[in-house]
């Protein structure tokens, strides 16, 4: 296990390290407000993976079982019903987009220095990215089934490369919006090639006889990757509106400049998440495999990395509070923002938080109960909500780091007291 985190860290730390390097660059050459726009494309792009229908997820958790009871013969018809299922909601979700912007969708975010022609035309190429961001989620979800955590951590690597020097690159030429949109969505389309490459092999290796044009779509399969994958879509869906509107609605309040000074502080601190990430991703395939394999180990072996994540994220989290004033003027120099200071001291305190919930999580869905987590996701969405308008409209931007932090607090305790609820009924 720990070789598989080893490659998620390198696929996580690498992207890190072109946002630093590329993030101030950036801002200065195309200003705060096209910045800001990009942020906001990157938010959407987190949110359209709701398009997957939570079959990505689903899927690496019932293959995981299929493997752990040698039931390996069923895969190829799974993969293959659920890679059919993805495509079709992510044109769907496409032709939304499309037709959101012939709507005037794009009139609704305030920009002063952006034309609306280069903002429709932005909207009109995200939304070519929707179905490869949709069913790249399939093909990961089939690499992370079979612990190919290496092939993933090297796409990571180059989508970083993409979607933060990509913009830059092209801002050397044109500050066109359009045009910085146009490396994001070719990340998400390199993905979506990179992805399947990956998952064949993995399928090859374990089942020699997998031909997918031989295959035809299964309903029976589709229905149980719909019925775990149904609720995962209901947190896919609140989950990224809970963890991106705070930007949409700093750009509506109170303007798409506004949006700067708070992601730059944002993405100093959420990339402290790859830790967890790498750790968590692999905690919920080897559980589930472990849960059918050996149900005596699975425990100890969650709550030893449970701690592991506690005491590092703690550290880290304490420690960048302290350093945040220093990080950020040597990061950003004339660009240097006091307020992003306090809005990343407080969204310290949310990733600790985060880091926990992120743990019980994973233990959750590879103990099958994503309804859990999706009703938790239904309780906070609209208690956040209301928290982060009243908030953002008396404090500004801190206010919004205020609610992110309330709402992955309260999320990490009521993920903490499910889970061990189930723990002691079935103990």
């Amino acid at each position: 296990m720990k070789s598989h985190i080893g490659w998620n860290l390198f696929g996580l730390v690498l992207p890190l390290l072109l946002a630093v390097v590329s993030i101030p660059m950036l801002i200065t050459r195309i200003g705060d407000e096209r910045f800001g726009m990009i942020a906001l494309a990157w938010a959407l792009m987190s949110f359209a993976g709701i398009l997957d229908l939570g079959i990505g997820r689903a899927l690496t958790q019932m293959v995981s079982r299929l493997r752990g009871q040698n039931m390996t013969e069923q895969v190829p018809a799974v993969f293959t019903t659920a890679a059919r299922i993805t495509l079709v909601a992510g044109l769907i979700g496409s032709a939304g987009i499309v037709i959101f912007d012939l709507l005037g969708g794009s009139s609704l975010l305030k920009t002063q220095t952006i034309a609306p022609s280069e903002l429709r035309n932005s909207l009109f190429l995200l939304a070519v990215a929707l179905p490869a961001q949709s069913m790249s989620a399939t093909y990961r979800g089939m690499n992370e089934a079979y612990l190919n955590f290496k092939g993933i951590s090297i796409l990571r690597v180059v989508l970083g490369a993409l979607n933060f020097a990509g913009p830059l690159l092209i801002s050397f030429f044109t500050t066109d919006l359009a045009w910085l949109m146009s490396s994001l969505v070719a990340s998400r389309l390199a993905a979506l090639f990179v992805f399947r490459h990956l998952a064949f092999p993995c399928l090859k290796n374990n089942e020699p006889d997998y031909n997918p044009k031989s295959l035809a779509y299964s309903q029976e399969s589709a229905k149980k990757l719909l019925s775990f994958g149904g609720w995962i879509t209901v947190s896919s869906i609140l989950s990224p509106i809970m963890v991106q509107s705070d930007r949409f609605m700093i750009a509506s309040i109170i303007s798409a400049a506004a949006v700067t000074t708070y992601v730059v502080a944002y993405e100093l601190v959420i990339q402290n998440l790859i830790f967890v990430s790498a750790i968590s991703s692999v905690i919920f395939p080897t559980l589930t495999k472990l849960m059918q394999e050996r149900p005596d180990e699975w425990y100890p072996h969650f709550k030893k990395w449970l701690f592991r994540v506690a005491a590092m994220m703690f550290t880290i989290s304490a420690s960048l509070m302290f350093l945040m004033p220093y990080i950020l003027q040597l990061w950003l120099k004339d660009n240097f923002n006091p307020v992003s200071v306090t809005v990343g001291q407080i969204l310290c305190l949310g990733i600790f938080s985060n880091s926990i919930g992120s743990m019980y999580f994973s233990l959750l869905h590879a103990r099958g109960q994503a309804s859990t987590t999706a009703k938790i996701h239904m309780f906070e969405l609209p208690l956040y909500l209301i928290f982060l308008y009243f908030a953002l409209t008396h404090f500004g931007v801190v206010g919004a780091a205020i609610a992110w932090t309330a709402r992955l607090t309260l999320d990490a305790i009521l993920l903490a007291i499910n889970a061990r609820r189930l723990q002691h009924q079935q103990a």
